[in-house]
């Protein structure tokens, strides 16, 4: 018996806004999730009275004033710029890469100075046609930022070496020859004050939701109970993998609670030494500039370190591989997507595609709007 119009599997951002702008139309939504809380990866809970980004840094950034108008009517957002630093040995350095980095990699004060540098060590690696990251890198930065600031954080990431990596997921690296530290261009950035769940429980309010469960145990107990299924999943589980495993990354955290108020000064140090295994520390007190009720300094902090791993069936996947083997792959499942009736596929997971948190929101407003009009 069909009980709603909609059936939202993940309470992640986009099966959110999609519910809310459903609901607002006099939908009726059953939004379900296998996690036991709401809020996918952006979830954020209080610990020693600072907000944990439990699923990693999430920093709000959008050039996009109507995305930035839609958040801000759910949470009020601090002033919080991403200015990141990288650690290579002994040596830290600012990011992205700017003046302050030139500066200290080369002792130098001007942005000529830079270029005239960045230039001869392009002419030095003489690559016109780059055949993988590590050339792609050269040619675009040359070998002093390659090897301090790319090469071992991206081997990290990837847990492959630049050279068996395709030269495409760099297609650029950006190169400011200003003293800023401003890591996004975006006009908007900020972190929601509070956290990022209580977002996602005003944009669930009217739709009803179930937690703990799977999707695919509660399809088979419950066939009819939908007109359309918003699906935010894998889209390759959908389909029980028969064409083929669609690859992933995926992000190992190891949590401390530390007794003293300040760790590493930054809520983002990036550790870009290949030798260290984690990727970076997130000091997640830098975030909302964490005070206790009485606006004291809270005496305590918890960082987390970020190890980057291969995806296996089980754990969370983070980000997708985006060789030619998994857009091939993809592009093959999403045929089997279009003719699919009654489903509509959308997320990082349901378009196996990075997204930006403001671009998850476009997407799902585009969606609904789309869906219903």
């Amino acid at each position: 018996m069909i009980k709603y119009d909609y059936l939202i599997v993940g309470a992640g951002l986009f099966g959110a806004v999609f519910a809310h702008e459903a609901t607002k139309k006099g939908k009726k939504c059953l939004v379900i999730d296998k996690r036991d809380h709401i809020a996918g990866n952006i979830y954020t809970e209080k610990v020693e009275g600072i907000n944990v980004h439990k699923y990693g840094a999430h920093i709000f950034h959008t050039s996009n004033k109507t995305v930035w108008d839609y958040i801000n009517q759910f949470a009020d957002f601090n002033n919080y710029i991403n200015s990141p630093v990288a650690i290579y040995k002994d040596e830290l350095y600012n990011l992205p890469f700017n003046m302050n980095t030139f500066s200290k990699l080369w002792n130098i004060k001007t942005p000529k100075e830079a270029k005239d540098i960045i230039e001869k060590q392009r002419k030095e690696a003489a690559i016109t046609e780059p055949k993988n990251l590590e050339e792609q890198a050269l040619s675009l930065v040359g070998r002093d930022v390659y090897e301090k600031l790319i090469k071992g954080y991206t081997e990290k990431q990837w847990g492959r070496a630049c050279t068996d990596l395709p030269s495409f997921i760099i297609k650029r690296l950006p190169l400011r020859f200003t003293y800023d530290n401003n890591y996004f261009n975006d006009r908007y950035q900020g972190i929601p004050i509070g956290g990022y769940t209580q977002i996602v429980e005003k944009l669930l309010e009217g739709s009803e939701v179930l937690l703990s469960t799977d999707f695919f145990e509660f399809k088979e107990g419950h066939p009819d109970i939908a007109e359309r299924i918003v699906f935010t999943g894998m889209i390759d589980e959908y389909f029980e993998f028969k064409l083929g495993n669609l690859e992933y990354r995926t992000v190992r955290f190891e949590n401390e609670i530390l007794d003293e108020e300040n760790f590493q000064g930054n809520a983002v140090v990036n550790y870009t030494e290949r030798e260290v295994p984690y990727t970076r520390i997130i000091e997640h007190k830098h975030f909302e500039f964490a005070k206790d009720e009485n606006g004291n300094s809270i005496p305590k902090t918890v960082i987390s370190r970020e190890y980057s791993t291969e995806w296996k069936p089980g754990i969370e996947p983070y980000y997708p591989v985006n060789n030619d083997r998994n857009s091939d792959l993809y592009n093959k499942y999403k045929e089997l997507a279009d003719k699919e009736e009654n489903v509509i596929f959308g997320g990082r997971l349901g378009h196996y595609k990075y997204y930006d948190m403001d671009k998850v929101i476009e997407a799902a407003l585009e969606c609904v709007s789309s869906e219903l009009k």
